[in-house]
């Protein structure tokens, strides 16, 4: 399972990808893979705040329901509203077009603490 070099995860199997206007947030391959087909995404509004932590996201699949957690804490600047249509986008595309959220972190250190690719991948091996 490839895991890219240019983003930072989390433990809960989320990404992130810092932007000039925010940190664009999403599922890894893994946790989509998990999940198997995706059938629904609640989404949250903009403008919510989020504790690092705090379920942001809902998404549902054929086999379970899964609580999205905030990689960091931040406001929620955009959402992709093209999941509303095509959840099945975060099966097809988890790092590009089936992203979540966009937020604008409160805290640099925060950032600094996620997984880098290699950490994220040594989880993957110890799950494994």
């Amino acid at each position: 399972m490839k895991v890219p070099t240019d983003l930072k995860y989390t433990e809960s199997h989320e990404w992130t990808k810092v932007t000039d206007d925010g940190i664009i947030v999403g599922i890894t391959e893994y946790a989509q893979s998990e999940m198997g087909d995706i059938v629904f995404a609640d989404l949250p509004p903009v403008g919510a705040e989020y504790k690092k932590g705090e379920s942001m996201a809902v998404i549902e699949s054929v086999k379970a329901v899964s609580d999205i957690y905030a990689p960091v804490g931040g406001t929620v600047v955009e959402v992709n509203e093209a999941l509303l249509d095509s959840p099945e986008l975060i099966n097809d595309d988890c790092y590009g077009e089936g992203w979540l959220v966009k937020l604008s972190p409160e805290s640099e250190v925060e950032l600094n603490a996620l997984l880098s690719a290699e950490e994220y991948q040594e989880l993957l091996e110890k799950e494994g």
